[in-house]
């Protein structure tokens, strides 16, 4: 209804190629205008004269509504006149009255774009990056890690290279602690612990470079592969070392990779459900593979949050529609498909890291959830998805049609075949198992009502 009137929406439920969609009609000129979320604020261009901005606000967790940061206000601005396509632009923004005008003047026309800091200041990134310059070579020794980083945009704004020694030597102490490296040889303090040593002997140690060295070991050079956070990797080695098949279910695996830092943000579980997933946490308590935090613990809400993202996923394998998800969990048909894809990751690397490991067990039970994640279907389902062409759907029909199995699609008949899943796949289907069959549906055998007049 919206396209017809040459007006299209923007925003993170649509999927990757319905984004597309929009963004290619506009700038061929059949959509005129794009109501969007900040979707389109930054690394877009479109041929857009315009930008008109609503609200300058956003909900901010506890905070309530706050202003945006100026960047980002730059970043929506600077979609309009876009120097490919036009010579000016007009950025327009809406306010409420001559005190909110004022405001926003002074805040956004006046302001100054706050300062850049670098990632690597956030520990998460540290660790994984430093995890992978030591997987890969570049970082072999603790000279040549001070070196690489003393080099970085993170060095040039600390200043306190003392200070980042600190730090880094923390991150080492954590990848050693966890098994993702090892770390051989003494430091020139190391040498002199257990004797006598004066102060000018210790002075002159504390000034000498370390030469200890530093590797990768096997389980730590594929988590780097993965491109895993460290401390994801190590949450999910502790899981998998819990996991029982009598005793765990999919459930089990599906609440482990629900509470990891790549699955975020997790389905925000509002006021009104928090008794509901409480309900549902209770059935399932058994099931988990980690400790229930504290109700007082401050990452107690991100733990309640991961369960309902591990419902979300078991009602999808259940085979449950977008329709049912979107009324159930408040989630959109793009948010399933993103959630899908760090699913498949995160799934997969769990996957290397039992195999790593050798934990056969649930290797097994990874790869059959894996299938099911991809496809939104139950266990029993996962034999006819072998087939090319059958999704969670037609593998329904099939099923339901007592068809449960790759040897029930070679015995069944063609015409019988095709009645339920259509001539030409029919046809293919049969090929894949080996069999060479024209369906043909003879006549008087088509089922339904024919005419208005027979009933």
């Amino acid at each position: 209804h919206c396209v017809k009137k040459g007006i299209a929406f923007h925003h993170s439920g649509l999927t990757g190629a319905q984004k597309e969609l929009v963004e290619e009609a506009f700038r061929e000129g059949k959509i005129k205008i794009i109501c969007a979320t900040p979707t389109l604020a930054a690394g877009v261009s479109l041929p857009a004269y315009r930008v008109i901005i609503k609200s300058l606000k956003r909900f901010s967790g506890g905070w309530g509504m706050d202003w945006i940061p100026v960047l980002e206000y730059l970043q929506m601005a600077g979609r309009a006149g876009r120097p490919e396509y036009e010579k000016e632009g007009q950025a327009i923004i809406i306010a409420k009255d001559e005190t909110e005008k004022e405001e926003l003047y002074e805040r956004y026309i006046c302001g100054v774009p706050e300062e850049i800091y670098s990632k690597l200041a956030v520990e998460p990134v540290l660790r994984t990056y430093l995890l992978s310059l030591i997987s890969s070579g570049i970082i072999r020794d603790e000279l040549s890690m001070r070196e690489f980083f003393a080099q970085t945009f993170w060095a040039h704004q600390f200043k306190d290279l003392e200070r980042l020694q600190e730090i880094m030597s923390r991150m080492l102490l954590l990848l050693e602690g966890w098994s993702f490296i090892t770390v051989e040889g003494n430091t020139p303090e190391d040498k002199l612990k257990g004797d006598f040593v004066s102060a000018k002997e210790l002075t002159t140690a504390k000034k000498e470079k370390t030469e200890r060295i530093l590797r990768a070991t096997t389980i730590g050079k594929r988590v780097s592969e993965l491109y895993l956070d460290p401390l994801t990797a190590r949450h999910l080695l502790y899981c998998l070392t819990q996991f029982k098949k009598e005793k765990h279910s999919s459930f089990s695996l599906l609440q482990m990779f629900c509470h990891t830092l790549e699955m975020r943000p997790l389905l925000q579980t509002k006021k009104r459900e928090e008794d509901l997933v409480q309900e549902e946490l209770n059935k399932r308590f058994e099931l988990l593979l980690e400790k229930e935090p504290s109700v007082f613990d401050t990452d107690y809400g991100e733990f309640i949050n991961s369960i309902k993202t591990a419902l979300f996923f078991e009602e999808w394998t259940m085979e449950k529609d977008e329709d049912y998800l979107l009324e159930k969990f408040d989630i959109r048909p793009g948010e399933v498909k993103v959630k899908l894809d760090l699913a498949e990751w995160l799934l997969y690397s769990s996957e290397e890291l039992a195999g790593i490991c050798q934990y056969h067990d649930v290797v097994t039970e990874i790869r059959k959830l894996r299938v099911r994640v991809q496809n939104g279907v139950r266990e029993e389902l996962l034999p006819l998805l072998k087939l090319k062409g059958i999704g969670r759907v037609r593998a329904r029909r099939l099923y339901t049609a007592g068809v449960r199995d790759l040897g029930d699609v070679k015995n069944i008949d063609g015409t019988s075949l095709g009645q339920i899943l259509g001539k030409a796949i029919a046809e293919d289907v049969k090929k894949q198992v080996g069999v060479d069959v024209v369906t043909e549906i003879p006549k008087g055998t088509r089922k339904g009502q024919l005419s208005l007049m027979k009933f």
